[in-house]
């Protein structure tokens, strides 16, 4: 069997979670390389409708597709839509959903797509890729936009000082490249020996921004909600605190919880709850999974189960 190009992120967990079941359907909604769809369909007698918005992702997988004899269905498409795209293939409810958020580790390997700040390439990030891309954004939008944007989708402290730096450098030429962009950030942003690229979080901005993927996640997680089964379960890896937020969050209200006046008082059950959480807090990688996959480090798995 052919071995997958790359490895699939807390994926025994993950499947210890949707437990598929002969007979039912599962959705993955961030295919990539297809390592969930396979696990599901190695697991059980079942069928898997996955989707991508990467037409590459979409091509790659049409092996997997013959590999299973119809069991896998790929939709190009994004998972926000998830609920639309089952609709149109007459799938109205669905026994388990599995979300891998973020870029995937095709994506950033191919310097050409423009996410990876340690390999030069087009500075484009879009994941499916038409519309607007990091160049784009980097070249024309203003400098009080480019700190907001790197400042809420990157959490970074010095916003401020890199959008400058960039609509200064821009006044002589245009970015174009990774490396380019890259190299700026690093000139202003100080930097220890041991901590991240300085660029990291000015790129993880830039890409969340492009691909709108904090609505996306927002829009998946109630379609998920919408498409499952009575006892169907959702499992959502997310990457880093924004994307974790969101589906703690969304699981916590769908379970009737709101938030506590004092957190010296109980939660309060106000709502008709649709979710049971299964993960009181957010399942992490072995320390050996991260020893063969440093890209699993910042993984948090959180499930929960339609009521």
């Amino acid at each position: 069997m052919k071995k997958p190009p790359h490895i699939p992120v807390l994926l025994k967990e993950v499947m210890e979670q949707i437990s598929p079941k002969d007979g039912g359907i599962y959705v993955d909604g961030t295919f990539g390389a297809g390592g969930y769809s396979r696990a599901a369909l190695q697991a059980a007698d079942c069928k898997v409708y996955a989707i991508d918005r990467d037409p590459d992702a979409i091509a790659n997988g049409q092996a997997l597709v013959e590999e299973f004899d119809g069991r896998l269905k790929l939709l190009h498409g994004t998972f926000g839509k998830m609920k639309e795209l089952l609709n149109d293939e007459e799938i109205e409810h669905v026994d388990g959903v599995m979300l891998d958020i973020g870029v995937s580790s095709m994506q950033i390997d191919q310097a050409e797509r423009g996410f990876s700040f340690q390999k030069d390439g087009a500075l484009d990030m879009r994941m499916s890729q038409n519309g607007l891309s990091a160049a784009d954004v980097v070249n024309k939008y203003g400098e009080k936009e480019l700190a907001d944007i790197i400042y809420l989708y990157g959490e970074e402290r010095y916003s401020r000082r890199i959008a400058a730096a960039i609509v200064s450098r821009r006044r002589e030429r245009a970015f174009s490249t990774t490396l380019d962009l890259a190299d700026v950030i690093r000139s202003v942003v100080p930097h220890k020996k041991d901590d991240i690229d300085p660029a990291t979080r000015t790129f993880q901005a830039l890409r969340i921004y492009v691909n709108d993927e904090l609505e996306q996640l927002r829009s998946g997680l109630s379609g998920a909600e919408a498409l499952l089964n009575h006892g169907g379960r959702m499992a959502v890896v997310s990457f880093h605190s924004l994307e974790d937020r969101i589906v703690k969050t969304f699981i916590s209200e769908k379970s009737g919880k709101t938030a506590r006046p004092s957190r010296y008082l109980p939660d309060v059950q106000e709502t008709v709850a649709t979710l049971k959480p299964l993960t009181k807090k957010p399942i992490v990688p072995s320390s050996q999974e991260c020893l063969e996959n440093p890209r699993a480090r910042s993984a948090r798995l959180r499930s929960a189960e339609r009521l």
